[in-house]
């Protein structure tokens, strides 16, 4: 079972800077995942929170291309902005910067707020063209399509939240369900407590307590702002015990498969390995069929390579792939 995580309104005003946004996200019982937290969140956003409170979030954003004030009122949320721009302003020159000023001041002139758009992944020219094409929407056209935008920064920014925060709650979980988490107790206290408590500590129960499969993943698409639908996805374990697979090396036949699926319309794979109450350490490779769901990407395929140690076989590995055509990054969430 997945510890629930309590946030206060601090949290949710990194992820939407509108504070009844933040206010309402911190009212609600704690969230055992990110999916809970996504699905309340898009409730709050879209019919609870007024046209005040959607102005406020988007004033929130710095314009594209420029740093985020030293006054934040929100310094995760300053460098979560800094972050998602970071590939808009790698690939600016000094011309496509001083047009990109000069297209903020007449989007702004004409609508009132910032232009807002899903920058992860997006380079200069690509927001450029896409800032010159809404410029000639109706405003409450545009009014409505920036709301959206900020939901999918939100959704974004929900995965970075819930990722820093499930340590922080499966400790907790791990001192207060001792009975039931001994295994995972055991793994983060070893270096200190083994010895001392070995004969104190008694067997977790042998019956199922999984719900899911102990390895998990998803894909979200950057630069669409949307989950990546329709991408297969392979699970695979190096076969010998008594090695790991090396840098530089190319022996695919001890790579074994645990499985495979394909990417639903949220971007989740479906069942990669069984339901087990304890997951075999190794290393791991899950696998996605990247060229297929972009034949104009730069990457063919993408490998993500990790390994689970003995002491977090009970623990829960769910490893996204947070995809764009040209960038991808990942990272441990549970």
């Amino acid at each position: 079972m997945e510890s629930p995580i309590v946030l206060g309104e601090k949290e949710w005003l990194a992820c939407c800077g509108s504070v009844r946004f933040a206010q309402e996200m911190a009212s609600i019982k704690p969230l055992s995942n990110y999916e809970e937290a996504l699905d309340a969140a898009r409730d709050i956003w879209f019919h609870k929170v007024d046209v005040n409170g959607w102005l406020e979030a988007f004033a929130a954003h710095p314009q594209i291309g420029e740093s985020p004030s030293q006054t934040h009122k929100s310094p995760t949320s300053a460098q979560w902005s800094k972050g998602e721009q970071s590939t808009a302003l790698a690939t600016a020159t000094d011309s496509t910067l001083q047009e990109l000023y000069d297209w903020n001041v007449r989007y702004k002139q004409k609508f009132g707020f910032v232009f807002l758009i899903f920058a992860s992944g997006r380079s200069t020219p690509e927001i450029l063209a896409e800032m010159k094409k809404r410029y000639h929407n109706r405003p409450i056209v545009e009014f409505e399509l920036a709301a959206q935008e900020q939901m999918k920064i939100t959704e974004l920014r929900l995965s970075k939240l819930f990722s820093v925060n499930t340590k922080t709650a499966h400790t907790a979980d791990m001192v207060t369900k001792a009975g039931d988490r001994v295994g995972v107790i055991g793994g983060h206290l070893a270096a200190a407590n083994a010895n001392a408590n070995a004969n104190e500590i008694q067997k977790p129960p042998q019956s199922s307590t999984r719900t899911r499969p102990p390895i998990t993943t998803h894909v979200l698409d950057l630069a669409r702002g949307t989950p990546a639908a329709g991408i297969e996805v392979r699970l695979e374990k190096w076969g010998p015990v008594e090695s790991q697979p090396l840098f530089g090396g190319f022996d695919s036949v001890h790579w074994i498969s645990e499985g495979s699926s394909v990417t639903d319309k949220d971007g989740r794979s479906g069942q990669l390995m069984k339901t087990v109450d304890a997951l075999n350490p190794g290393v791991y490779r899950i696998s996605f069929n990247t060229g297929m769901y972009n034949p104009e990407g730069f990457f063919p395929y993408v490998s993500i390579v990790f390994k689970v140690r003995e002491s977090q076989k009970l623990e829960h590995f769910h490893v996204p792939l947070l995809l764009s055509p040209f960038s991808f990054s990942t990272y441990r969430g549970s």
